[in-house]
């Protein structure tokens, strides 16, 4: 096994060697605080200014209503629970839905705890919220609306225009966590009526540890971090220079290659689904293609289990991964797949391949040498 495949990109992305690049000078020699007043200070206040007008011109946002965190997790904590204690005394009812990530839906569980009223909007077989329900269920007690703008297993994209009209219209906060969604479709806030976006860094091939909350002017929201003022008294804490440049100059790079990084992915996701249907019988797919994310391909292996498939597949040099999270070794199904109506058995053979900047065609032609054999093994023990 002369090279490994990596089409895994929704978990993370390779840093982008531009992007290391960008981020050296900043750990080497302009190693300032950006609050110091002297020049060493200076050299990284520019750092964060520069990645903010960078970050900012990728949405389609204003350079003053980028907060930089650390990353998706945070901002969209950040943005459900500054909202919730900014608004408190106007209202307690919060509107998502049944297949957010992690970090939205246990934050949304927590403020249940706390006394907030929460409705989970559920989502049909193809993985989208009836929009008339999301209209019923806004009452004059409700303060926020989140809803992701590409869901993170499926690639299922949300009509995030329709969505931010009805809020707009009753008067509801919009937030959307967008970390799967920027970056690979084009996303302008001067448009579009979403008041907090969430976004990573390392989903558009830049480092670990540094992401972002756009906050629209005129919304207000409870700092999570207390301390020093940084970030215009939104997010205290000494900002992450090095991994914030990194970010900057990741959406800078990203910025020009959507449309035909779009085309690119697009053909190389459904080469791939073409060649799986016509050569494993009982696949099904968990999502749609069209208006799904470029980059995204969820399915169900009758009869097998998607651990299993992701095991074998690594040991064939192919990394992918499942729908199903693995906790203390036990395999739980997907509550997106769930949520979607599969069945536990359907939801736990699941396989979402997801691509990037470096796939190529070769890596797909792998798949589709070593994945038919995989699964008619594991097909062959399943029975015994």
């Amino acid at each position: 096994m002369n090279e490994k495949i990596y089409l895994d990109y929704n978990a993370t992305t390779p840093v982008d060697p531009r992007v290391l690049e960008s981020m050296i000078p900043y750990m080497k020699d302009m190693y300032g605080n950006p609050s110091s007043v002297h020049s060493f200070g200076g050299d990284s206040k520019a750092a964060l200014d520069n990645a903010r007008e960078q970050v900012a011109d990728l949405i389609g946002a204003r350079q003053r209503d980028i907060c930089f965190t650390t990353g998706g997790s945070e901002s969209n904590n950040f943005a459900i629970k500054g909202t919730v204690h900014q608004l408190k005394e106007k209202g307690k009812h919060l509107i998502t839905t049944q297949v957010e990530h992690a970090s939205v839906f246990e934050t949304f569980k927590f403020l249940e705890s706390e006394g907030c009223k929460v409705t989970y909007l559920a989502v049909g077989r193809d993985g989208l919220i009836d929009i008339n329900e999301l209209k019923e269920a806004i009452t004059d007690d409700t303060i926020l609306v989140s809803i992701m703008y590409a869901n993170n297993e499926t690639g299922v994209i949300f009509p995030m225009d329709e969505i931010s009209k009805i809020t707009k219209e009753r008067g509801v906060l919009l937030h959307s966590d967008g970390v799967q969604a920027v970056g690979k479709i084009d996303i302008n806030l001067k448009e579009l009526q979403v008041d907090l976006l969430s976004l990573s860094s390392h989903k558009l091939y830049g480092p670990k540890g540094a992401g972002a909350l756009y906050i629209r002017k005129g919304v207000n929201l409870n700092p999570l971090i207390h301390g020093g003022g940084q970030e215009r008294g939104k997010r205290s804490g000494t900002e992450n220079v090095p991994a914030i440049a990194g970010l900057g100059k990741a959406a800078e790079i990203i910025k020009d290659d959507i449309e035909a990084e779009n085309i690119r992915l697009t053909e190389l996701r459904d080469n791939l689904h073409n060649a799986i249907i016509s050569k494993i019988q009982g696949v099904s797919l968990n999502g749609y293609l069209e208006n799904g994310l470029s980059n995204t391909l969820n399915l169900s292996f009758d009869n097998t289990e998607g651990e299993s498939l992701v095991m074998n597949l690594d040991l064939d040099g192919v990394a992918v991964s499942t729908g199903s999270a693995c906790s203390e070794g036990n395999v739980d199904p997907s509550h997106v797949l769930l949520a979607m109506g599969l069945t536990k058995e359907q939801a736990v053979s699941s396989l979402r391949f997801s691509f990037g900047r470096f796939s190529k065609e070769s890596d797909i032609e792998l798949v589709i040498e070593k994945l038919p054999s995989i699964v008619e093994r594991i097909r062959k023990v399943n029975k015994t």
